[in-house]
């Protein structure tokens, strides 16, 4: 494909991928007020987003190995095509249980997406170049991103709208990119007559959804250390343990165990997992911390996000085109992962005090090291695998990545519900007993609708969130040193000129010289 045909195709691709990032954001700001509307819990709240990534993590190891299996256009068409199906099913929700089924739908059409996104990129798009176009990626998602809390606060704030449409506006975007698709990629038809290990992906599934389920309700539904601990984690191990055994024997693993045995997918795999959990607990909890502890409206809470997500930007973009023209890209692993690790260090001084000028440097510092890191993993990683192993190796990514933000986001989440209940009881004792009456309302209750409070019970509860926000983020600390580590022994190769097809094409031809011979 020439320059010009790539552009288009990737049009489509970006389309697709601004819309599984605008779902994850977009709500991310409206989340506060669809909870108190919907009269739900603190852990609803965290569940509203668990239940999208638990869905998306769980299915990219299938979506990556069918990649390599079937029509790469129509499985992406087909995952959008189960967005739409989940955004207007979540636009139409009467209660919080469906929602949640709804946030399921929208997560598998997402893991589709995650997956077959920078597969088909990886196709077209030689490695030597995959930094610029990488950037355009990473441009994509900082916008996504950007917009997603913007458009969501507005939408809130707007009577004649509301939230429900935080998750209508997608719909048009997903369209969009299935017609766009239709008329500008070209790539060749798979049609390989195989088994697709079915019993492998099941047992995946369910060993990974009854572990986080564990992490999502730990602590906040029961005990973390309790029957039902022991239950979920026996299960999730032993269900894992035979997925390990069926994978090993498998003829068309959804997980090829081989691909662990590169030093550089292993690596780049561990330092995602971090990455991962350091990236959702800063997009997700920070929009709850704007709105409860620093008191401000949903779309004021979206512009606050701005720093972090232009530093994001900058550092994708730039670095990007200095690795297409260099050919280096170690360099940036370990800035990423040591700029990242400044930026939690920062944003765990936050409390409800903290001034905007500060913050907005804290979050800068972050998604400047975010930026540098998360793309360009993805990167090493395709450039050091057979081409046949292309796309089992990106969803390998993608899925420690997704499961470290869904683990980030269940773990911390119920460490900042437990925190802010222990703030808020030790900020009562100094009430009058009278003014102290719904004040539990923050930490295993309700989340607080904030205007409706009495102004000493709003000055504890925005103090309780603004310091368990910050230990939050010194509890991701430690998960992004250890990205830092893992990125420390990748061994820097030089980047391929070839696309994944073009390399598929001379693999096939020597696999057949070879069986001549």
């Amino acid at each position: 494909m020439q320059s010009r045909q790539i552009l288009q195709a990737m049009s489509g691709l970006m389309a697709g991928m601004f819309v599984a990032i605008l779902a994850g954001t977009v709500v991310s700001n409206a989340l506060p007020r669809i909870i108190a509307d919907l009269g739900a819990s603190q852990s609803s709240y965290t569940w509203v987003v668990t239940a999208e990534l638990l869905a998306m993590t769980a299915t990219v190891p299938l979506w990556g190995k069918l990649s390599d299996l079937f029509d790469q256009k129509l499985l992406l068409q087909l995952s959008l095509s189960l967005f739409v199906v989940g955004s207007l099913v979540a636009g139409f929700s009467q209660g919080v249980g469906l929602l949640i089924v709804s946030r399921v739908i929208q997560g598998i059409g997402a893991g589709g997406l995650t997956a077959l996104a920078q597969v088909v990129m990886a196709a077209i798009i030689p490695p030597r170049d995959l930094g610029r176009y990488g950037g355009i990626f990473g441009a994509v998602f900082a916008v996504g991103t950007v917009a997603g809390p913007l458009v969501g606060g507005v939408l809130v704030d707007t009577d004649w709208l509301g939230w429900r449409w935080c998750f209508f506006i997608g719909v048009p975007f997903a369209l969009a990119a299935i017609v766009i698709l239709q008329r500008t990629l070209r790539l060749p038809t798979v049609r390989r007559e195989v088994r697709i290990d079915w019993l492998g992906a099941f047992l995946i599934v369910a060993g990974v959804c009854a572990l986080l389920i564990w992490t999502s309700l730990a602590g906040n539904e029961f005990a973390w250390a309790s029957w039902q601990t022991a239950a979920l984690t026996v299960t999730g191990a032993v269900l894992l343990a035979g997925a390990v055994f069926v994978e090993s024997r498998a003829a068309e693993p959804i997980i090829p165990l081989t691909v662990f045995r590169n030093r550089t997918v292993t690596l780049t795999t561990v330092a995602s997992f971090f990455v991962g959990l350091a990236m959702f607990a800063g997009s997700v909890f920070l929009a709850q911390y704007f709105q409860v502890a620093l008191g401000k409206s949903p779309t004021v809470a979206g512009l606050m996000s701005l720093p972090m997500i232009g530093g994001l930007l900058v550092s994708s973009t730039v670095a990007g085109q200095i690795i297409s023209r260099t050919g280096r890209w170690k360099a940036f692993l370990i800035a990423g992962g040591v700029v990242m690790s400044v930026g939690l260090a920062l944003l765990s001084l936050l409390d409800s005090d903290t001034e905007f000028g500060l913050l907005s440097l804290y979050m800068a510092v972050l998604g400047i090291g975010v930026g540098m890191l998360m793309q360009n993993l993805v990167l090493a990683a395709q450039n050091d695998v057979p081409a046949h192993e292309l796309g089992a190796a990106t969803s390998t990514l993608s899925f420690f990545r997704s499961l470290g933000g869904t683990v980030g986001t269940s773990v911390l989440g119920a460490l900042l519900a437990n925190r802010v209940a222990d703030e808020i009881a030790k900020g009562m004792k100094g009430l009058p007993a009278e003014a102290g009456g719904g004040a539990a309302a923050g930490g295993h209750g309700a989340v607080p609708d904030m205007t409706t409070l009495p102004e000493p019970i709003k000055g504890v509860i925005e103090h309780a969130y603004g310091v368990a926000t910050g230990d939050l983020f010194l509890m991701a600390l430690p998960f992004a040193v250890l990205a830092l580590v893992a990125v420390l022994f990748v061994k820097e190769t030089p980047l391929k000129t070839t696309t994944a097809l073009q390399r598929r094409a001379e693999e096939e031809t020597q696999r057949s010289s070879g069986l001549a011979h």
